[in-house]
């Protein structure tokens, strides 16, 4: 792990929106930190959790790519997934050399440290918790779920996540990093299952209270089938706020461009819509409005944030 002199960046999420954001920060010369939800009971994450009761690797391995500088080669060795052989099929190489490493170290903070360096990873990445922990959600009718795989299923409205067990011990690392960070970055991604359980924890929350450092939120383009349908912009932060029991945040990016009518007819297949940015509302929550041309239509013909149009906006408001 390669540190930098500058200041100091928080950068909170998991999923597949927070790769786009560290790949395009770690380019500037900030002191960068993630912290990483470990809360996935899906797939490869779930099958090496059942088997090796350790926390989800998934997060933390997409994390550690995006924040490397290695070997194209090497990088793709370690996100390679196999489709094929028993027990292997499924299983991306990165997520079992995590478990490997943890069950060396004993320690699965200390096993992600130890990749960190041999992946020549710029800034340091901690998982919201050490330890196996589930996420479940109580919804507005009083439904319990429990699992993040499976709250989207369910499809109603969420009223609030939390840990199972209860009481999760973060890491003193990861709530000292928000203590003394300079900017906060919620990342994009998805708000109850990637967002949200990185936030929930007394000590977290204790920390995003009292921090001096702006936090600002990186707004989904799309809103999601299963969490956020119908959204918008201030009721993601609504939630946010909410989870958190103060109002935190200081600021939102959203994007600021038209979106085609082809890619809108695209979304609508998944249930999925633009995220409207309601101004007058976030202007009543005093959270700032920045906007920018910060996404692009990616191969698989998906709006994706452009990481280095979003990192150079971040930078710019240090």
């Amino acid at each position: 792990m390669t540190d930098v002199n500058g200041p100091k960046v928080v950068v909170i999420g998991g999923g597949t929106g927070m790769p786009v954001l560290l790949r395009g920060l770690r380019k500037f010369p900030i002191n960068l930190s993630a912290i990483v939800t470990v809360s996935d009971d899906g797939g490869s994450s779930g099958r090496l959790r059942e088997d090796l009761d350790i926390p989800a690797p998934g997060d933390i391995r997409k994390v550690i790519a995006s924040m490397s500088d290695v070997e194209p080669t090497l990088l793709k060795l370690f996100q390679h997934r196999f489709d094929s052989g028993d027990g292997l099929s499924g299983h991306a190489l990165g997520n079992l050399i995590l478990a490997g490493m943890t069950s060396i170290t004993g320690d699965f903070y200390k096993g992600i440290k130890e990749i960190s360096r041999v992946f020549n990873v710029k800034g340091r990445i901690y998982p919201i918790a050490n330890e196996n922990m589930y996420l479940k959600a109580e919804f507005e009718d009083g439904t319990v779920v429990r699992g993040e795989s499976n709250i989207p299923k369910v499809n109603k409205k969420i009223k609030h996540v939390f840990y199972d067990p209860p009481k999760v011990q973060p890491l003193p690392e990861a709530v000292k990093a928000i203590e003394q960070a300079e900017l906060i970055v919620i990342a994009p991604g998805s708000l109850y299952t990637s967002i949200v359980p990185n936030l929930i924890s007394e000590e977290i929350k204790d920390a995003l209270s009292q921090t001096k450092a702006n936090a600002v939120y990186v707004c989904n383009v799309m809103t999601q089938y299963g969490e956020t349908r119908g959204y918008t912009a201030s009721e993601h932060v609504e939630a946010l706020h909410r989870h958190v029991g103060s109002s935190f945040v200081d600021g939102i990016i959203v994007h600021g461009q038209k979106i085609e009518r082809t890619i809108k007819q695209e979304y609508e297949k998944e249930l999925a819509e633009p995220v409207v940015c309601d101004y007058e509302q976030l202007n009543d929550m005093k959270v700032q409005v920045i906007e920018g041309d910060i996404a692009d239509l990616h191969t698989d013909g998906t709006l994706k944030h452009h990481e280095h149009k979003i990192a150079k906006l971040l930078y710019n408001l240090l």
